[in-house]
């Protein structure tokens, strides 16, 4: 296999370059000109915690490490600049797998409109993905998880349930609905969403990555509100219709509780218009912690990473 100092020339060599970088990849660090108060955020993806050889693809892999990273910079209303990325990898792993993990990272940094500027390989027992990724708030607030009021107005950008039900798929053995197993590869994060928001009047904002209510509850929480869903307002796709009658599973726990989407949740003051592609789902009102339709959620809220 190639050196490791060649293959990260390879990884990173090829990716479309932003303006805001000076200093690209090849030296001991990359420079980035930015206009703004800078945002940052790192994820880690673990074989066999956050994804599985066996189910997913090496490119869908590379993907997934972007696309993950990069929502959390669209959460705080930012403008996605850079990422780098550490990868570490068992000795006796085909290079073609490196390879296709490249093509699938760089892939997925064009459609977030971001520069690949550097990163490092070492190796592993298992495969271990680590992404740093860079945002430009260009003069403008960040959108915060603390600054929702009773009266706001909650609202998603994005697929609901989609990427849960692709996981109980693929842990069944089945192949089908293939959209809902290609949401859990590799999340389809509304890119360019996180501005818009921001720009109309977000309150507050985050991705939803551990379940809609769960990652309600983290507003609810920061912003010392409640906040309510309204069920009549939640629209549940198709295919997890069908993944939900296959298994015997409620379909609305997918939607309120499944994570792993990586779409959008916001709060907009009362009476301000959407941006388009934003949906309402509930209300912002004093008191604390989260309701459904009015009471409490009888079941789990999503994802808990100390459970």
């Amino acid at each position: 296999m190639s050196s490791e100092f060649e293959l990260i020339d390879t990884i990173t060599a090829g990716v479309v370059v932003g303006d805001d970088v000076v200093v690209p990849v090849g030296d001991d660090a990359a420079v980035l000109s930015l206009a703004g108060h800078t945002v940052v955020t790192t994820d880690m993806l673990i074989e066999n915690v956050h994804f599985k050889r066996q189910w997913s693809s090496a490119r869908s892999i590379g993907r997934k490490a972007i696309a993950v990273n990069v929502s959390d910079l669209e959460a705080m209303g930012a403008r996605p600049s850079s990422v780098v990325i550490a990868l570490a990898f068992p000795k006796d792993l085909d290079q073609q797998w490196v390879v296709d993990f490249e093509a699938g990272a760089k892939e997925e940094c064009v459609a977030a409109g971001v520069s690949l500027v550097g990163g490092d390989l070492s190796s592993s027992a298992h495969v271990a993905i680590c992404v740093t990724a860079i945002g430009d708030m260009e003069g403008t607030a960040p959108v915060t998880r603390a600054g929702a009021r009773p009266g706001d107005v909650v609202a998603v950008c994005g697929k609901l349930g989609w990427a849960s039900a692709g996981l109980v798929v693929l842990q069944r053995g089945f192949g089908s609905p293939k959209d809902v197993v290609a949401e859990q590869l590799t999340p389809s994060v509304p890119y360019g969403q996180g501005i818009a928001a921001a720009r109309a009047g977000a309150t507050a904002m985050l991705d939803v990555s551990d379940g809609l209510l769960g990652d309600l509850a983290h507003i609810a929480e920061s912003s010392q509100v409640l906040i309510d869903v309204d069920t009549a307002l939640i629209e549940i796709p198709e295919q997890v219709q069908r993944v939900a009658a296959a298994t015997g599973k409620p379909p609305l726990g997918f939607v309120l509780a499944g994570g792993e989407d990586h779409a959008l949740a916001a709060t907009f003051p009362p009476g301000a218009p959407l941006p388009v592609g934003w949906r309402r789902v509930g209300t912002v009102a004093e008191g604390s912690g989260v309701t459904v339709d009015g009471q409490p959620w009888d079941g789990s809220l999503g994802w808990d990473h100390f459970g």
